[in-house]
């Protein structure tokens, strides 16, 4: 308990920093919260200037303790500024009120000290209990008293859509009703989404799974985190996972029931041929309001009626992976749990080898569509989750015949999962054959090395090449960590780790903006995410948001919300983000776009050199 107060006590203290009065934009963008001592220490200096330029590092009172000269790199891509590098990774003396000079230029003070992102973890975990469905947030178990509230949508029975669509299509419904109480919100508004939420609870479960060959089997504990099961003796974060994975199984059509699908959803023209299936076993995409909401709105204000939509495929396959993996990882924990996991994993698996190919309609309003026209990656997703759990031969060939075992189709997303498959194979468990392993271990060798390939050419330090930052550029940055850690895992490569710290130092400070764009951690912290709780900013009477929070990030790709579509052609990569709730394309947060930041920055505290 005392380790919780101290803990809840550190995120009010950083969460009450952030909402005084923030500093100026400065020159030399570096991590705002600070480093390890013996890992990499990059700032970058954005001045224009072409030649190198002397640096100093001072301490806090004023004392030089380190001198140098900058690294000019050019022009870059992805902010359109010229740039020169800091590299001061020979300091590693532990203290406070560190700052660098040069130019003319003054960082903002940062830390060096051990296991610099471990409150971050702790606060990103804090955002999945915030956003559950069906219980009131307890004012005990968050950093301040306003951040709780009433349980939204507690008692969620609901049934199927029936009406028309927004393009005029007649839905016919269902005969049944789901219980599907609990899980997550899956963003700024109240949709619970399955596609979304599998690869959210995947990133966790993924997480739990590598902990322990990184030495922190522990960094989880019960108790560590605050949450209403502390004290239940179970691992806190799949305490936090297994929220979401009952709701993900409640979505799964009762075995033997019947359902008019549209066999030609997801088209660019109307859905028009639909046909009655045997529909058991499938997972409904989502539960979501009829029509959207306005912002602020509390979920248990939410006066919308509420429906299941239609199956997919894409929704079946999540479920498949995730309830798979959940059997693996707590067949010893909790074997009647796992039993039923892996038997809603089997039906799924089933009914989505009956309809390989049930898309989703965008055309609903209320809710966003996730649709997803290609669905290979979730298959060999799923088969090498079931394989991973099973080892049974079927499984096996579907991986081995799958060209994405050897060639991922694109980043990690809830839209590409294969390079999710490729981790699990990769990481092995007994029952996944040697030869699958190997070869999902030179994949993810390759993909991490073509990220290293990238990083080199940006003079910021990012995976990722040019000024084409789309929406939820931050989660695909941390998504791309996530695969530089994990081929980290078996290859022990500094490199990989190094890259690993630049996501995170590009998201707490070191970017062409000077803004961490994580809540409550830095100088300069994003206020005002896109968020109908979290409202602050639209209305006085809600809260700002906790601490731990990731914003979407720079868009350069999407500008499609009113804030974003007036920056169009004035903002280059980096620098198409504003701090504003109603820029949903920029500043809105996600369950997909937390998890990963929870895996990232909790590989980095796991594994920090000693």
């Amino acid at each position: 308990m005392k380790a919780l107060f101290a803990a809840a006590t550190a995120l009010w203290l950083v969460t009450a920093s952030a909402q005084a009065e923030e500093p100026p934009p400065v020159a030399i963008r570096l991590d705002q919260i600070g480093f390890a001592p013996a890992s990499a220490k990059i700032a970058v200096l954005a001045d224009g200037g072409e030649r190198a330029r002397s640096w100093t590092l001072i301490d806090h009172a004023g004392t030089v303790r380190l001198r140098g000269k900058t690294r000019p790199f050019g022009r870059d891509a992805s902010s359109g500024e010229r740039i020169q590098v800091i590299d001061f990774s020979s300091f590693t003396v532990p203290g406070d009120g560190y700052r660098l000079t040069a130019g003319g230029a003054t960082s903002h003070p940062f830390r060096i000290a051990p296991l610099p992102f471990a409150d971050v973890t702790r606060a990103a975990m804090s955002f999945f209990y915030q956003q559950r469905s069906g219980v009131p947030i307890r004012a005990d178990l968050v950093e301040r008293p306003d951040l709780a509230r009433a349980a939204g949508h507690p008692a969620e029975r609901v049934t199927c859509f029936a009406g028309r669509d927004t393009r005029g299509v007649a839905w016919p419904g269902c005969d049944y009703r789901l219980d599907v109480t609990g899980g997550w919100y899956d963003a700024g508004d109240h949709g619970k989404y399955v596609v979304n939420g599998g690869i959210s609870a995947w990133t966790l479960l993924d997480l739990h799974q590598r902990l322990t060959d990184w030495g922190r089997r522990d960094l989880f504990a019960d108790g560590t985190l605050s949450l209403p099961e502390r004290g239940n003796g179970i691992d806190d974060l799949l305490d936090e996972a297994r929220v979401e994975i009952e709701f993900l199984m409640a979505m799964q059509v009762p075995e033997g029931r019947r359902l008019r699908v549209a066999r030609d959803a997801g088209g660019r023209a109307p859905a028009t041929r639909f046909e009655e299936i045997d529909a058991g076993g499938l997972v409904h995409a989502k539960v979501a309001d009829e029509r959207w909401t306005g912002l602020p709105m509390a979920p248990a204000d939410d006066p919308m009626p509420r429906f299941l939509y239609p199956p997919t495929t894409a929704a079946t396959l999540n479920m498949v992976a995730v309830a798979a993996q959940a059997a693996r990882v707590w067949r010893t924990i909790d074997p009647a749990f796992a039993a039923r996991a892996l038997a809603a994993a089997r039906r799924g698996w089933a009914a989505a080898e009956r309809y390989p190919a049930l898309l989703a309609s965008s055309d609903f309003a209320g809710s966003g569509g996730y649709g997803d026209g290609d669905l290979a990656d979730e298959r060999f997703w799923a088969a090498a989750e079931l394989l991973a759990t099973t080892g049974e031969a079927s499984f096996a060939a579907v991986v081995a015949r799958s060209p994405l075992l050897d060639s991922p189709a694109g980043d990690l997303s809830w839209g590409r999962t294969d390079i999710a498959g490729v981790m699990t194979l990769a990481n092995g468990t007994t029952a996944v054959p040697l030869a699958i392993r190997d070869r999902a271990r030179v994949t993810l060798t390759h993909r991490a090395d073509a990220l290293l390939a990238e990083r080199r050419t940006s003079g910021y330090r990012l995976p990722l090449t040019g000024a084409a930052f789309g929406w939820g550029s931050n989660s695909t940055l941390l998504n791309r960590a996530m695969i530089l850690g994990g081929a980290w895992q078996f290859a022990h490569r500094p490199a990989l780790r190094d890259a690993v710290v630049d996501v995170m130092d590009y998201l707490l400070g070191r970017n062409a903006l000077d803004r961490s764009y994580v809540t409550g951690f830095g100088a300069r912290t994003v206020r005002q995410p896109h968020h109908r709780f979290w409202a602050h900013a639209a209305d006085a009477r809600y809260p700002v948001p906790p601490a731990g929070v990731v914003s979407g990030g720079p868009n350069a790709t999407a500008m499609t919300d009113p804030v974003a579509a007036r920056m169009k052609g004035t903002c280059v990569g980096q620098t198409c983000w504003v701090d504003d709730w109603r820029a949903f394309t920029m500043n809105e947060v996600a369950i997909n776009w937390n998890a990963p930041l929870v895996w990232v920055s909790a590989f980095l505290t796991a594994t920090e050199p000693r």
